[in-house]
């Protein structure tokens, strides 16, 4: 008999248990949300204890710590059903705690985020000064590093190579020694440039302190509004300047275009104005030779002119010749026949006549060069 109530016992809880009617799929997204709902608390915890920590410090010995049940999201539906039962029977009791706020919580997060924006901001600034201070110590080992290649090459040249004995080869000591007072000298110089610069700075600094101090009397310091107002306007100046940089690399761009454009367009003139300039001269030459053919053409038709009228006159003349009968061409011929004849036979006369007329002139020189040889005797005697 209790063995059955037993039973009828645990068979009605089993089916009065709710999470018989939810499947597997949603019992383990259920415990996905318990599990980021957890995480979340989590991070308040944490807040809260920093906040707590940083308000009341003597607190932080007596606080509780709330900790969470880290559940694994591969739990069984048996293990979610135990941690459902225990927030059931946990829950009366977590109620009955003071709690905070939904405007306190935002307050003390909002707090939390200035101060860890503050953090970030005091670690931001710590890393320039070391960056700012291990670029000024690389800069001065780069310079320090540059002076001594400096003084090490001056000092091969000057001693080594320039101080050395042209016979025994060996360094000339007073010129070593030469070298390093004028190093010395060189050196105590640059320490007082040095020592006035830093009297100068300090003056300066000096005045900037008063000046300061007469602002801060003044009420004209500037507070961290200011310098957040300066550092937006500075951001604000910083873009325009990139900008503007943006802008001038492009007119950069298209004035390099512009100028290979430009110098393809000079290329091309100055290779038209060669073909140009060759044209002219080709031209020049041309009307040169045009004119010459103008001449000659006038030349040319002058003669076809004379050389029609002679034509002409020929042709008049060919129309105008008659040829005569054979009796009278046969007289002619006779007749020329003779006149050929007589004209030889007094060419003939004339031969006979010139070499009578020589013998008589050679006779005649004779008898001239005898008598005036006859006179001259004459006269002598």
């Amino acid at each position: 008999m209790a063995d059955n109530a037993s039973v009828s016992v645990s068979s009605h809880g089993v089916h009065d248990d709710p999470l018989n009617d939810i499947s597997d799929d949603e019992i383990q997204r259920q415990l996905e949300s318990m599990i980021h709902d957890n995480d979340v608390l989590r991070n308040e915890t944490v807040m809260f204890e920093k906040y707590l920590k940083r308000v009341e410090p003597s607190m932080t010995g007596t606080s509780v710590v709330i900790s969470t049940p880290q559940l694994s999201s591969q739990s069984t539906p048996d293990t979610s059903r135990t941690v459902r039962k225990r927030s059931k029977s946990k829950g009366g009791a977590g109620d009955r705690h003071l709690r905070l706020t939904a405007e306190q919580k935002c307050d003390i997060a909002q707090r939390e985020l200035e101060e860890l924006r503050e953090e970030i901001e005091h670690l931001k600034e710590d890393a320039e000064k070391i960056l700012d201070n291990n670029k000024a110590v690389m800069e001065e080992a780069d310079a320090r590093l540059t002076e001594l290649k400096k003084s090490a090459y001056e000092f091969d040249r000057d001693v080594l190579k320039a101080a050395r004995a042209s016979r025994s080869g060996k360094v000339v000591a007073e010129k070593v020694v030469r070298y390093f007072e004028d190093r010395m000298r060189a050196r105590d110089a640059l320490i007082e440039k040095y020592r006035l610069k830093n009297s100068t700075l300090k003056v300066q600094k000096k005045k900037l302190n008063l000046q300061l101090k007469q602002k801060e009397e003044m009420g004209e310091v500037l507070h961290e509004v200011d310098f957040q107002q300066l550092k937006i306007e500075n951001s604000q100046y910083l873009e325009k300047i990139d900008e503007r940089n943006q802008d001038l690399l492009r007119l950069k761009l298209m004035t390099g275009n512009t100028l290979q454009v430009l110098n393809t367009y000079k290329k091309k003139l100055h290779t038209l104005t060669m073909e140009s300039d060759r044209l002219k001269s080709e031209k020049s030459s041309r009307n040169e030779l045009s004119s010459k053919i103008d001449v000659e053409t006038d030349v040319v038709e002058e003669e076809r002119t004379k050389a029609e009228e002679l034509n002409r006159k020929l042709r008049q003349q060919l129309e105008d010749f008659k040829v005569p009968e054979v009796v009278e061409y046969v007289k002619e011929k006779a007749d020329l026949y003779e006149l050929k004849k007589t004209v030889k036979i007094w060419e003939r006369k004339v031969e006979i006549a010139e070499m009578g007329l020589k013998s008589y002139h050679k006779t005649w020189q004779q008898l001239k060069s005898n008598s005036e040889m006859s006179s001259q005797w004459g006269m002598m005697s």
